[in-house]
């Protein structure tokens, strides 16, 4: 009986390369050369190291990663003993300013002519936890603060009514300022509690382009603040629309920025940078987003005090005696409305705040799960 021997090429194979199998794994993987240069990098370790595979394709390591000569004498020993190694909480230095911790896993392939580094962010994981237990606390004390202003405000109306009523009957004009400045300050009051509990409407999603948000606040912040502020603009021109309300990005990202404008007062050569770009493989709440967009925000002020980090997005905190400290609040509110996340990194000279908001949102159609 002959059996023959079935040579048809498995179609999944010819059809999955390994580069798209890397490209969707979660895990930032990079592939280098024995001369240690660059060879490939997969979606997620693009987010990892915040540049592009076009950018640093055929870079040397060095390059890419600074103040890396302990990694690179591991590699090059790797290569030499073809033995692979896992190093724990390594320090990445990005050319950016920027660091990131990782648990690195290195593979050798190709008898020695490839090595794979497998990089798992702990720093990462830990700014998702964080902002999963932010956004907790933010549904709960958004729940307190609008059971506080059901309160207030009945009584408030209450109040302003009857002075009203009792400016009328009052026999005098001059005794109607005592009754004035009862109902200036309800409205105050009302006002504030208002402010309070952010935008009193859902969000109206069109198409919005970023940079002419951002050059919009720009010009609002410098008309406001007419100190000597250096505005730099870094916008990444190939960046698509997203799905937003517009007046509410607008409304959030000047918070920021009015917040920067303020740190600066005594900065000297203050300077506040907007900067657009795409973040892959990126975790917001529950969802893994292959893309999303990100805006930061960066000033060179003094910093915020490290006291203040974990609360500074809570209603009525403020580093400034005469700030109200709703307006981080505020925005917080609407980028969660649009199903995105807001953070923030602080040292003395450089504070960021990183938005990331998905390219579209749930009430399009579908969920976001489905369009990442």
């Amino acid at each position: 009986m002959n059996h023959s021997v079935n040579t048809k090429t498995n179609p999944l194979r010819s059809a999955i390369s390994a580069e798209a199998i890397l490209d969707h794994l979660v895990t930032a993987t990079m592939v280098l050369d024995d001369d240690l240069e660059v060879v490939f990098v997969n979606s997620a370790a693009e987010s990892l190291l915040h540049c592009s595979a076009a950018q640093i394709r055929g870079t040397p390591l060095n390059h890419v990663l600074l103040s890396a000569e302990a990694l690179q004498t591991n590699l090059r020993k790797a290569l030499r003993e073809y033995q692979p190694f896992t190093a724990r909480e390594t320090i990445l230095q990005l050319p950016d300013n920027v660091q990131e911790e990782v648990d690195l896993s290195v593979s050798i392939l190709e008898n020695g002519q490839y090595l794979v580094l497998e990089m798992y962010p702990t720093t990462r994981l830990t700014r998702i936890n964080q902002s999963n237990a932010s956004s907790d606390r933010q549904t709960t004390t958004r729940g307190l603060i609008r059971g506080l202003a059901h309160e207030v405000k009945n009584p408030l109306g209450g109040i302003r009514g009857a002075a009203q009523l009792l400016e009328r009957a009052l026999p005098s004009e001059a005794l109607t300022e005592y009754t004035g400045v009862i109902i200036a300050e309800a409205d105050r009051l009302k006002d504030l509690v208002d402010r309070m509990l952010g935008p009193n409407h859902q969000p109206t999603y069109e198409q919005v382009y970023l940079p002419e948000i951002c050059e919009h606040v720009i010009a609002l912040a410098a008309s406001e603040f007419t100190g000597q502020i250096e505005w730099i603009r870094d916008y990444d021109p190939s960046l698509p629309d997203i799905e937003a309300d517009r007046d509410q990005i607008v409304q959030s990202i000047l918070n920021v920025v009015r917040n920067a404008c303020e740190a600066l007062s005594n900065t000297t050569a203050p300077k506040i940078t907007l900067q657009t770009r795409i973040s892959r493989q990126f975790t917001i709440g529950k969802i893994r987003h292959r893309q999303v967009m990100c805006i930061n925000i960066i000033d060179n002020g003094p910093g915020i005090d490290p006291r203040d980090l974990e609360r500074i997005f809570y209603p009525m905190i403020s580093g400034r005696s005469n700030g109200s400290g709703l307006g981080l609040s505020i925005t917080q509110n609407i980028i969660s409305e649009h199903h995105g996340v807001i953070q923030v990194n602080s040292a003395f000279g450089h504070t960021v705040f990183s938005i990331f908001l998905p390219f579209e949102q749930p009430s399009a159609g579908g969920s976001l799960q489905e369009r990442t």
